[in-house]
Parts: C-alpha cells; structure tokens; sequence
C-alpha cells in the first residue's frame, strides 16, 4: 500500500502544478501585448473589448497620488504606456499625447521659431487634436502573498504530507485597479471602473512554475507586473461598458 502511494505522489504532484499554470481575467489575469496603429491591432488579448468606432478623443494623467508600489517590486514607473496600448488597440477611443509626444512638438515648434528648421516640415500651429475626456488611473490596492493554502490541503492528505514542504512556496497574488474617465468641459466625473486579478503560481526552489507570457514594457517579466497588467485589462473592458453608453464625443 505503501509502494503504491509512493508511485501516486508524482503523478499527485504534476497535477497541482499544472493546476496552478493559469491566470484568470477578472478572478485571475490575463497578458497584455501586442501592438495598434494603421494595421490594426495586433496580439491583442483575446478578452480585450472593442469597438467600430472611437467615442472620443482622451489624454491619459497620471495619478496624483502615484504607484509606490510598482517601485516596490521593480516594475515601470507608471502604468500609462501600458493603457495607450490598451486603448488604442480597443479603438474605443482616440489618444493624444500629453506627455512625451506634446513636449516633441512643442519643441519643434520652438526650434521652427528660432530659424532652425525648414517650415515645411514642422506641423503648422492650430493643427492640434483637443481631448475632449482625461483618463485617470489609480493603483489601488496590491497584494503580494494574499494567502497560500496548498501546503495546508497536502498535510491533510497523509500521502502527501511530506510534499507540503515542497507546496509552501505556493503564493495567490492580487491587485485592484481604478480608472476614471472625466469630461474636459465640465470636469463631470462620466464613468468609473475598478479592475482585478489574481494569479496562483507554485514556486520550488526558487523556480516559478505558471508564468504567463505578457511582454508590455517589462508588464510580463515578473508575476507582480503581470497580475497589475491583468487587472488594468479588466477595469479598461468595464470601463468601456459604460463608455459605449455616452454619445460620440467630437473635439472642437
């Protein structure tokens, strides 16, 4: 009996790991990657929702407040690159750039004032597209060990007790997300979504078994970035759920 316990814990044990190779939108994660522009969107999350026509035209703000705890676990600074891609690959909307592409431009066009460039290869003043919503994302909770409970489940399993050890490095990461959509004209807060993610990876011996392939500006090296990456996904396609709500928004 004892033999045949033996044999069966391998077996046992390729289960539980195979049991933790996932991450679920919503309840769990999912990869953002990919890319949009002229050729449309390409390896776009197959869960990301869109549209056959842009409702308006946003900026993307950073947080007032931050995101401390990217910095904590070493993953970019802020997660705006990462919602640009999101957003232009929904064509829920159009972005203007308010960040590095503005002060491009402005440079030019003081470099065109100064005599140093040819007018003709300078975008004329007034050609400019207002964003007539500010998207504002918010980080608002992340959980690096939200509990374990494999270890526990093998130790109530007499032929499995001396695998828990093993099952310890067993940690369920979380994260929650805010993004809120403001009308420009009249500050009027027009929607609001939160977004979440949970992912379960089994780690042994310091080796991570059930990552998930992402890749959008290091969101994919670590469990951390992509489970914040998942929940962001989630809180753009709630988001675009009551988006889809408001009538089609023109800049002037």
């Amino acid at each position: 009996m004892r033999r045949s316990a033996v044999l069966f814990l391998p077996l046992i044990f390729t289960v539980f790991m195979g049991a933790c190779r996932q991450t679920d939108l919503g309840e769990g994660g999912s990869k953002v990657s990919g890319s949009a522009g002229p050729a449309g969107a390409q390896g776009a999350a197959k869960e990301l929702l869109t549209c056959d026509n842009p409702i308006g035209t946003i900026s993307l703000a950073e947080s007032p407040n931050g995101y401390a705890v990217l910095t904590q676990y070493q993953l970019p600074p802020t997660p705006l690159p990462l919602i640009r891609v999101m957003m232009q690959q929904s064509n829920c909307f159009r972005v203007v750039d308010r960040s590095a592409g503005l002060r491009g431009a402005v440079t030019e066009q003081e470099l065109k004032e100064a005599g140093i460039l040819k007018a003709d290869t300078v975008p004329k003043k007034g050609e400019g597209i207002g964003a007539t919503m500010t998207l504002t994302p918010s980080l608002s909770f992340s959980e690096n060990n939200a509990g374990g409970g494999i270890a526990a489940i093998l130790s109530a399993i007499p032929a499995l007790r001396d695998w828990a050890g093993v099952a310890s490095g067993v940690k369920i990461k979380e994260a929650q997300v805010v993004l809120l959509l403001t009308d420009n004209q009249t500050t009027e807060q027009l929607a609001a979504a939160t977004g979440s993610a949970r992912a379960t990876d089994l780690g042994v011996g310091g080796l991570v078994i059930g990552k998930v392939i992402g890749g959008a500006a290091g969101w994919g090296i670590t469990n951390e970035g992509k489970v914040v990456a998942a929940a962001f996904l989630d809180a753009h396609n709630r988001l675009v759920q009551q988006a889809r709500a408001l009538p089609v928004r023109k800049a002037d």
